[in-house]
């Protein structure tokens, strides 16, 4: 895994063996900031990253200049690693919190322009996200969601669904909050 561009850019991260996560393939990971480089400015976002596991996608974010990032996984060997590589690197714009995403959901009272979700692709939740993400009114007038998911599932059942996107056997499916 390494970071794609900005500051960080070809940064390698080594996270060690035993997490428990599957982290985005740096090919589809180019292709999404690709698309959200003609969508955002990204120095003036307020990014919520769910599931965030091993955190490339927080630290692709930081490398591109995005000032608040929380990044929210429930694994304490996830957290660790983030906030050991973010304090390497003088991250400070991101912010660790250990939680599960689910009750995090719940509880959750800022609002983010951008939110990325990564669920294990087993989370039987995984269908309902976008619905719990817009009834907790986490993301801001103009904001966007993008859940990662398997390609055979189907998320478009919202009605703030965009698109879907599909990269071989993961898809990013694409949610916008209408403007204010």
């Amino acid at each position: 895994m390494r970071i794609i561009s900005g500051t960080l850019r070809g940064l390698r991260l080594n996270p060690p063996p035993n997490l428990p996560v599957r982290p985005t393939k740096d090919n589809a990971r180019e292709a999404l900031f690709n698309i959200l480089n003609n969508l955002v400015d990204f120095p003036s976002l307020r990014v919520l990253d769910l599931f965030s596991g091993t955190g490339a996608v927080s630290l692709e974010f930081a490398s591109r200049g995005v000032s608040s990032i929380v990044a929210v996984d429930r694994h304490p060997g996830c957290q660790n690693f983030l906030k050991n590589v973010a304090a390497q690197h003088q991250l400070e714009n991101i912010k660790t919190r250990r939680a599960d995403v689910l009750k995090f959901l719940k509880e959750e009272r800022g609002t983010y322009d951008l939110i990325f979700a990564d669920p294990p692709y087993d989370l039987p939740q995984i269908t309902e996200l976008a619905k719990m993400v817009f009834d907790a009114n986490l993301l801001a007038g103009g904001g966007t969601l993008i859940i990662e998911h398997p390609s055979m599932k189907k998320l478009n059942n919202h009605p703030a669904f965009v698109e879907q996107r599909a990269y071989g056997y993961s898809s990013f499916s694409f949610f916008k909050h209408p403007e204010p």
